[in-house]
């Protein structure tokens, strides 16, 4: 398990501070939701916790080593980064598709090793999807495409998952059925940081939640902390929260 920590991060895109100064710790097999109104900030703190972004102030830590560090073969090997809406544009099937998230870890030139072929098997079976392994991606349903797209960033196994509205788009069987299997890689020992606009469904998984506006980061609290006044605050709308056996039911008024 290994801590992921900004410190006093700063990111600056198209001219603009998108990012402002952002100090937050994720800590280590934990599932962590990043919340916050449209376009607060999350996507770019995601990115730049990936390494994807280059901060124009401030580090990144993995296990406390800074990112740059780690280099970029490294980090692709120890963290996977599931993009908003991923699409496959081509009919390749779905156990390429999955295999495509060992990239870092293939030989130059060759086939795949049996170890990794190993590999996409367990990934397949874990997200059951052995039955599909021979389907064009390209002919999958919505909720196939995710249960593919989060078995192709976790094959490799990795220590860290961040994940970009990971439910959007998705029916609400299909959006439970990502959020369980996201929370069972926390379970399991990985560190999970999602970003996500279902607040229901955020406090119902998360073990931490991270809010954001306006580039930053306003709080980071235990989930069953989130209250009413910081849903307000975020979105400037009358909020309520409910929690009961039942789950957590989140509600906005006018």
């Amino acid at each position: 398990m290994s801590d992921l920590a900004l410190n006093g991060v700063t990111v600056r895109r198209g001219g603009r501070t998108a990012l402002a100064d952002a100090s937050v710790a994720f800590r280590g097999g934990r599932l962590t939701a990043v919340i916050g109104p449209n376009g607060a900030g999350k996507s770019t703190l995601l990115g730049v916790a990936a390494g994807l972004l280059a901060p124009a102030a401030g580090t990144v830590t993995l296990g406390g080593e800074p990112l740059q560090r780690i280099g970029r073969r490294g980090l692709a090997r120890r963290r996977a980064y599931l993009p908003q809406n991923p699409a496959v544009d081509w009919p390749i099937s779905v156990e390429r598709v999955v295999a495509l998230g060992l990239t870092p870890r293939l030989p130059a030139f060759g086939r795949l090793p049996a170890g990794l072929g190993a590999a996409v098997d367990a990934a397949l079976a874990r997200f059951e999807l052995a039955e599909l392994r021979e389907r064009p991606a390209t002919e999958l349903s919505g909720g196939e495409l995710a249960r593919v797209m989060l078995a192709r960033a976790t094959v490799g196994e990795p220590e860290l998952l961040l994940a970009d509205e990971p439910t959007a788009g998705l029916d609400p069987r299909h959006a439970l059925d990502a959020a369980r299997r996201l929370r069972g890689l926390a379970d399991g020992g990985c560190t999970v940081v999602v970003a996500l606009h279902d607040l229901a469904l955020a406090l119902r998984i998360a073990d931490d939640v991270v809010a954001v506006k306006n580039g930053r980061v306003v709080a980071a609290i235990a989930a069953a902390a989130v209250e009413e006044a910081l849903l307000q605050e975020l979105y400037e709308v009358r909020a309520s929260v409910t929690r009961g056996a039942g789950g957590v039911t989140v509600r906005f008024d006018p």
